[in-house]
């Protein structure tokens, strides 16, 4: 969070200087700082994409430990148990570990860098590794974060948020409660999760 305001800062930092620069100089040495500014109006946008989900992310790891996962299965077509046609993770259901959960990247502006390394048939091997194992603290039920593992494997690093549908809150969308106990029920609304109450369960 510390790190996403600062790069803010700078960004916008580097804006204002090179709109600074683009004023104060002829102008046929002035369009040799338009791209700095263009560039620097997309890093500080994607900055400001990245805060709200670095409050849920933040959200999460306060409820849920890391977990070191090896030979997580994944897919970039579309999952048979999902209905949106997405990449995914299949996670073990904590209460029902052969119970296999899909998590799935809904699109947003930090998917990229994780379909890179999703692969294809002719994606580089390295790059692939670069995700296994792969970092996780959450319930797939309903919302959770994912991360690679830094150079030395110690440390996650690309946190990225993870959730279903039905526990967004989003108008229309019924949250459900995947038979969970009213522990892990408690533990996924701390997280920042919408589900049922436990009183509502059947």
């Amino acid at each position: 969070m510390i790190m996403i305001v600062v790069r803010l800062v700078g960004w916008i930092a580097v804006w204002f200087g090179s709109l600074f620069l683009i004023v104060a100089t002829p102008p046929w040495i002035a369009w040799i700082f338009l791209p700095f500014l263009v560039y620097a109006t997309f890093r500080a946008v994607l900055q400001l994409a990245y805060f709200r989900p670095s409050l849920h992310i933040k959200r999460v790891l306060q409820q849920y430990p890391w977990q070191f996962l090896t030979d997580v299965p994944r897919g970039r077509n579309k999952h048979p148990q999902a209905q949106e046609d997405e990449m995914w993770f299949e996670i073990p259901n904590p209460e029902k570990p052969e119970e296999q959960i899909p998590l799935l990247f809904l699109a947003n502006m930090r998917t990229f860098w994780w379909m890179r390394r999703f692969g294809t048939s002719r994606t580089k091997p390295e790059l692939k590794a670069q995700i296994e194992p792969l970092w996780f603290a959450g319930d797939p039920r309903f919302i959770a974060v994912v991360a690679a593992a830094s150079r030395g494997g110690e440390t996650p690093k690309r946190l990225h948020l993870l959730y279903q549908r039905t526990a967004t809150g989003r108008r229309g969308i019924t949250p459900t409660d995947w038979n969970a106990s009213p522990a892990a029920l408690e533990s996924a609304r701390r997280a920042g999760a919408h589900v049922p109450h436990p009183s509502h369960q059947r």
